[in-house]
């Protein structure tokens, strides 16, 4: 019966995880680019408490007998479906359709990824125009660096493509390429990225290295609209019926506890 204390006692554990992760999700339904979580479960070690053997008139007993310890959060995955996309005002607002990450120039020197494009302009020291994230860290182009735009070059001007392509618009209406584009970058496998904050994710051993997609032709390209942003991929109908199973979850270890102590007592009162 002590095995059951503790047995249940981490499946409330568990059961708290995933309704911390599922809150998460739910308070994050407006935040642009926001991917929804998942956690995932794996039971603990099992204990045998009889082996495979033989009755004492030489007949096989079928099977072993082995109890579980309980439970423990593997991981939480996030889930990169693609977001609604909803319209804004601003030109340099940008939204992807497909795999593809924007990627970003942290103040620490490293490139992140996210798929927030609520983007704005920026000056920079000579007073040109750079894109950026609200925090001021510049969007990179296919070639790593920052966009940047002369300061003669009116940014409500700009132009950016399904390709993400950069150009801007001349007073006789034609339009001038820049010849710089915006940077999209795919994972292997998304879900290994870390997450930090403010929706960027860094590469790790388990995302794999970023894949360009301009310089591999084995993607399958996704595109971007210009004055739009994706929202959150956020379902409040699915997360709240995954937090009632949760919390029914959480009240069946507590039953479990509650039902052991009890026995606990029972045994304890037989020798009165």
């Amino acid at each position: 019966m002590m095995r059951s204390l503790w047995t249940a006692a981490s499946g409330m554990k568990g059961m708290q995880t995933s309704v911390d992760t599922i809150a998460n999700n739910i308070s994050n339904v407006n935040t642009t680019g926001f991917k929804a979580k998942t956690t995932q479960f794996k039971s603990l070690l099992y204990q045998t408490l009889q082996s495979e053997t033989t009755s004492a008139n030489g007949d096989t007993k079928p099977g072993a007998a082995q109890v579980g310890l309980g439970t423990r959060v593997s991981s939480t995955n996030s889930i990169f479906t693609d977001g609604a996309l909803l319209a804004n005002d601003s030109k340099s607002a940008l939204a992807i359709s497909g795999s593809g990450f924007f990627g970003i120039r942290g103040a620490d020197g490293e490139t992140y990824y996210t798929r927030n494009g609520d983007f704005t302009w920026t000056l920079n020291a000579n007073g040109d125009s750079v894109l950026a994230t609200s925090g001021g860290n510049p969007v990179l182009d296919s070639a790593g660096n920052p966009i940047i735009l002369a300061s003669t070059i009116p940014t409500d001007s700009v132009a950016i493509g399904k390709d993400g392509s950069v150009a801007y618009k001349n007073p006789d209406g034609t339009y001038t390429d820049t010849n710089q584009d915006v940077g999209l970058y795919q994972f292997r496998n998304p879900t290994g990225l870390e997450e930090t904050n403010n929706s960027l994710y860094r590469a790790t051993d388990a995302s794999g290295q970023a894949l360009n997609e301009a310089t591999n032709p084995n993607l399958t390209p996704s595109t971007i609209a210009q004055g739009y942003l994706e929202g959150s991929n956020v379902n409040v109908a699915d997360e709240m019926v995954n937090l009632i199973i949760s919390q029914r979850a959480y009240e069946l270890n507590s039953k479990a506890i509650t039902t052991s102590d009890t026995m606990l007592e029972t045994a304890n009162n037989l020798k009165r």
